[in-house]
């Protein structure tokens, strides 16, 4: 460890990470990534639960949309998605004259909704596992209470879903986390970019970025700490004793 340290030692030992005006942008770059990466989580995973349950379905006229719009964003790079809504929707006719015209006046709009469509697609397809993987069992106990089709799956079969997909649902928010970096590609000052900023103010690539890497890392062991406190909440009935 201190062998690390003391290879690392010269990178950061430059004051410009640490200077007001270069701390002050890290922050909005930090504040602007949380905000890219929570809008997008909430809103895709508005959009995940009712694809799944179209997913789960059986119903081929439901099913196949939403398998063909979970294929192409799953397999398709975020970085082109991001390229499609950023630049693709800039060469509609007319669009600058339409209430529309924020969308492309803006970089944060076109991020957000690639983002947000890319973590839809692969919550879904989290959602739509944990929901078949639903014991008969749970659904027979429903049907013997009386339950309806919407109650069973509102007050059982949801809720187990859920408990069962938040191990890999919490991996898909560290990765949105992590690929949130791509903002920077469309102008936006996110953490990256505004490591970016720091390297072209001060030609001192390895402290900026070296930096940002630990806010990056410092974020994840949080979330990952949140998503293990849930877990242990959640699952605790299925601890012996």
């Amino acid at each position: 460890m201190e062998q690390w340290l003391a290879h690392i030692a010269p990178f950061l030992s430059d004051n410009a990470i640490f200077t007001p005006s270069t701390l002050a942008q890290y922050w909005q770059g930090l504040v602007r990534t949380v905000q890219l990466v929570f809008i997008s989580l909430v809103i895709g995973l508005c959009l995940a639960v009712p694809m799944a349950l179209g997913r789960a379905s059986g119903r081929a006229w439901l099913n196949a949309p939403i398998w063909l719009f979970t294929y192409v964003f799953r397999g398709t790079p975020l970085l082109i998605q991001l390229y499609v809504a950023y630049y693709g929707f800039a060469f509609i006719d007319g669009i600058q004259d339409t209430r529309l015209a924020f969308f492309i006046n803006d970089p944060v709009y076109p991020a957000l909704l690639a983002f947000t469509l890319n973590t839809a697609a692969y919550t879904a397809e989290i959602f739509v596992g944990a929901i078949r993987a639903t014991s008969r069992g749970e659904l027979e106990a429903a049907r013997a209470y009386g339950m309806s089709p919407i109650t069973a799956y509102r007050r059982i079969v949801l809720p187990s879903a859920f408990r069962r997909a938040l191990p890999a649902y919490g991996n898909e928010v560290i990765f949105m986390l992590h690929a949130s970096a791509i903002a920077s590609a469309v102008t936006i000052t996110d953490l990256t970019g505004a490591a970016y900023y720091v390297y072209a103010r001060f030609y001192s690539p390895f402290p900026a970025f070296i930096f940002v890497a630990v806010v990056y890392m410092l974020l994840s062991f949080a979330l990952q700490g949140g998503f293990k406190l849930l877990e242990a909440r959640m699952l605790r009935h299925l601890k012996p004793g």
